[in-house]
């Protein structure tokens, strides 16, 4: 293969576009989803905290249930 059909090849190839456009949509959803959700409740970080509270406690409460079977 020439260098020539090498470089052709490699400019006309796309397969990797669509998963680069995914990508950046998801990042854009997600950024505009904490930005909309630390407005509504007030604060992004405390939902983030009430949320790690919120598993740590049912983690321990599935650790005590666990540790009496």
């Amino acid at each position: 293969m020439s260098n020539q059909n090498f470089i052709g090849n490699f400019i006309s190839e796309e397969s990797g576009q669509g998963i680069t456009e995914y990508g950046a949509i998801l990042a854009f959803v997600a950024v505009l989803v904490s930005i909309v959700f630390g407005f509504v409740t007030g604060g992004l970080k405390q939902a983030i905290q009430n949320a790690f509270s919120t598993v740590s406690s049912q983690l321990n409460n599935l650790d005590a249930t666990a540790s009496t079977t």
